[in-house]
């Protein structure tokens, strides 16, 4: 395209008028060029306001051509109604043909300037190219000129001596070609100016080939015009492919789009929408801008306004609630033929200082009860022994403190068979019953071990008579129930022992599918300083891999790594096998079940999920529902004392066991309240909470860091560490104690019988009086007497003996009384006298 004056334009598709300018462009070495641009702009037709068909007129004043029952006024009214609603239809596309030509015209604005820097782009490269190309030409005719003129002057010498020695044949073809003699003394024929341009052409192509062949670009190279011939950028090939992939397709047929049902809860992460309509995620970013959104691929959105999004992409909606998410988690009914036997798994229960432990490192021959503070156990252990028969079992040890009650729970849930530790020489104790509670309700068998009947104290037959009580009826006495004697000590009945427990597996046909998801139980968990969030989980059917995407509770997560019992690292584990999980995002609750998932997205919608619905139950829980009830409540608290605490532990197990035995303590009037729990190392935020509810911070088996530590000793907040639960318990009822206040206390030490009563000037009624029963004291609090009623509860104001004022009169003589502020004595009255003493009480 050219203007009148012969100068090129640049012209953009599209209708209408058209709009020229000019624009200067740059090169190097200071030149510059001016190019008319020309802008088409797109003919936009908009409706006249107010225009109406002809015939309206006369359909509005021909009686004939309007409806019936319509009067001229309704006519008139409806006509305005009419021409208004065309002009507000006129007024609205009008605003959008300026929008659209706003757009439009934003949009040339920008390709120009784009085609004007690529343009520019490329004529600078040109110029480059072209000036290098210029200096090689200049520098070849240079060394062509000097080598001509050489051969010239040789030339023009052989001519002269040639026509000395024969001058008739240089006459005789004048027109003849010079020869150029070679090394081997042939002769060359010149070479034309044809045979120099062929030359100089071959010369560039071995130049472009040198530089191609020459390696990375040199500043030097890029000043100098050496960089013309380099490729283009990656992306910039990555375009032009792209281009050509699209030509080459035949971009211009319009693809089908295909319409999909995209579920949609109440909130979802961006990406997440942007994966279920198989969109691109940018596009659902910019369509969420366009639409007033600034949010990022990983933020979410409520569900109104995904909706509006996947409308906008054509897709369809499918409103879902919040608790579909779970139905991901689908519970699979095996098929016979798919289920395979698996190990049984015991839980060893019992009494504290039983011998459970040391029951099962003498069937490990492992040395567990050493590494456990105080030597009793406070975590849930889960081992697996191979018997001598080559049978596999998973043995579960659970802690015999009475705080320990919801870990033994957990174990019987978990369990195929309970292991009931009862010690020959002490029979049937509190947890004993309680373990025998918990297998009853988890409906498991039992195999009663009495242990420790290597003791001379040992009596079984009482710990099997003993059990009748609880409805428990060992075979010995005609029962259903295994019993075997055991020792610990000397490794007495062990083989009986797994034999038994082999016999019971037998009986049960343990069967499980190891080809499936698995799903599982969490035994325990903890916050480990070097490897995160870290859950022992006992798989209970499939089989965990690395690389699994699971749901825990309220936490999710991919499987990072798996341990054994042993330490050892493992790709996978089977139904029945302890394993410490590593790669969650959080401390799951120990009890939780672990289920597989399919995507990450999943697993976390579900414990998104859980986690809401957690908030709203304790939200639920701990608000009041009247006012009445919330005066009430805070007028009762108002009466009692409360010792607030915070504490962490190592494991969840601990820290469940420990706020329990927390709850337990206090009456009526003295409370403990533990303000946090939680598992890990005592941080900084921990002593700012403490220091915030004047708290102490309780510590077991973990450490505070060191900012913790400094924040401590600045703020004053008091830290104890504990290793052994019931060092933990005494201490905090000790401290609960002192919140209480002294008992008051009232020792009767005498009695005293009015037998006068005397007026005296100055003092008034004084009663005469015989100690009739212990000691009359003047510190000491009297009560008056009368007909074995209390009319009157002081002090003494003097007593007397004689006429000396002494401190206390002995039983059997007379004394002179005086009360405070009271002279409503009589003949016949009796005084008792008492003492009143504190006495400093202590929670049981």
């Amino acid at each position: 395209m050219s203007d009148s004056d012969g100068k090129k334009t640049l012209g953009v598709r599209g209708g209408g008028g058209s709009r020229s300018g000019q624009v200067k462009q740059s090169f190097s070495h200071g030149r510059t060029k001016n190019v008319v641009v020309e802008t088409k702009r797109k003919r936009v037709v908009v409706p006249k306001p107010g225009g109406t068909k002809s015939g309206g007129g006369a359909a509005g004043g021909d009686p004939s051509r309007r409806p019936a029952g319509i009067s001229d006024a309704e006519m008139e009214r409806r006509l305005r109604a009419l021409q208004a609603a065309k002009a507000r239809e006129a007024d609205d596309a009008r605003e959008r043909a300026e929008e659209e030509k706003r757009r439009a015209d934003e949009r040339e604005r920008r390709r120009a300037e784009i085609e004007a820097k690529e343009r520019e782009e490329r004529e600078r490269e040109e110029a480059l190219k072209a000036k290098a190309e210029e200096d090689e030409r200049k520098k070849r005719e240079a060394e062509d000129a000097a080598k001509k003129a050489r051969e010239d002057a040789a030339a023009s010498r052989r001519a002269e001596r040639s026509a000395a020695s024969d001058p008739a044949p240089a006459a005789a073809d004048p027109r003849a070609e010079r020869a150029t003699p070679t090394k081997s003394g042939v002769p060359t024929p010149r070479k034309t100016q044809g045979d120099r341009n062929d030359r100089d052409a071959a010369g560039k192509k071995r130049g472009r080939d040198d530089n191609r062949r020459s390696g990375k670009l040199t500043v030097n190279q890029a000043l100098n015009g050496g960089g013309e011939n380099r490729g283009r950028s990656l992306a910039a090939m990555r375009r032009k492919q792209e281009r050509e992939r699209r030509k080459s397709s035949g971009s211009g047929e319009s693809r089908e789009k295909i319409v999909r049902d995209v579920q949609l809860p109440e909130t979802i992460v961006v990406q997440e929408l942007a994966n279920r309509m198989a969109e691109r995620v940018a596009d659902v970013v910019k369509t969420l801008m366009q639409n007033g959104i600034m949010a990022t691929q990983n933020q979410s959105i409520d569900a109104d306004t995904a909706e509006l999004i996947i409308e906008e992409f054509g897709h369809k909606v499918v409103r879902v609630s919040d608790s579909d998410v779970e139905d991901v988690i689908h519970t699979i009914d095996d098929k016979e033929e798919d289920l395979k036997p698996r190990a049984p798994v015991v839980t060893i229960m019992g009494h504290v200082d039983h011998g459970k432990t040391s029951l099962l490192d003498a069937i490990r021959n492992a040395k567990v009860v050493a590494g456990e503070a105080g030597g009793i156990t406070q975590h849930i252990g889960a081992y697996q022994v191979t018997t001598d028969g080559g049978q596999l079992i998973t043995f579960l040890d659970t802690p015999g403190h009475a705080a320990f009650t919801s870990m033994r729970a957990r174990g019987a849930q978990v369990t195929d068979i309970v292991v009931l530790v009862v010690a020959a020489d002490d029979a049937v104790m509190p947890q004993t019953v309680e373990a025998i509670a918990h297998a009853k309700a988890a409906g498991v068998p039992m195999i009663v071990a009495i242990n420790k009947v290597d003791k001379p104290e040992a009596d079984p037959m009482k710990v099997r008579t003993a059990l009748l009580q609880h409805e428990v009826v060992v075979e010995a006495m005609s029962g259903e129930v295994q019993d075997v004697e055991v020792s610990a000590k000397t490794g007495k009945g062990l083989d009986e022992l797994l034999d038994a427990i082999a016999l019971q597996s037998e009986i049960l046909e343990l069967k499980a599918n190891p080809d499936r998801s698995a799903n599982g139980a969490v035994i325990e968990a903890q916050l480990d300083v070097g490897r995160g969030p870290v859950a022992t989980v006992l798989v209970q059917n499939g089989t965990l891999k690395q690389g699994d995407i699971f749901v825990v509770g309220e936490q999710w997560g991919k499987v990072r790594a798996l341990i054994n019992d042993k330490g050892e690292r493992v790709k996978e584990a089977g139904p029945s096998q302890p394993v410490e999980v590593l790669g969650l995002n959080g401390t799951p609750e120990a009890g939780d079940v672990l289920n597989v998932v399919e995507t990450e997205a999943q697993a976390r919608e579900i414990a998104d999920y859980r986690e809401q619905a957690a908030k709203d139950k304790r939200a639920a829980a701990g608000a009041a529902t009247t006012l009445e009830q919330l005066m009430a409540k805070a007028k009762a608290d108002e009466n009692v004392a409360e010792l607030p605490i915070l504490m962490k532990a190592d494991v969840q197990g601990s820290a469940e066991a420990i706020v329990q035995a927390m709850e337990k303590i206090g009456n009526d009037e003295v409370r403990v309240r533990v303000l946090h729990s939680g598992v890990g190392a005592i941080t900084e935020s921990d002593i700012g909470l403490a220091e915030a509810s004047g708290a102490p911070v309780f510590g077991f088996n973990v450490r505070a860091n060191a900012p913790a530590r400094n924040a401590a000793n600045q703020k004053g907040v008091e830290i104890r560490y504990y290793s052994v639960i019931y060092d933990l318990v005494d201490d905090v009822k000790a401290a609960a104690s002192g919140l209480l206040s002294n008992e008051i206390r009232e020792k009767f030490i005498g009695y005293a019988e009015i037998r006068q009563v005397f007026k005296v000037t100055g003092i008034g009624k004084v009663a005469g009086c015989l100690v009739t029963e212990g000691i009359a004291r003047r510190s000491a609090g009297v009560r008056l007497l009368r007909d074995n009623v209390v009319i009157h509860e002081g002090t003494l104001k003097t007593l007397k003996r004689f006429k000396d004022e002494v401190p206390e009169v002995q039983s059997g003589q007379e004394c002179g009384m005086a009360f405070e502020a009271y002279d409503d004595i009589r003949e016949g009255d009796v005084i008792e006298i008492f003492e009143r003493e504190e006495v400093t009480r202590t929670l049981a």
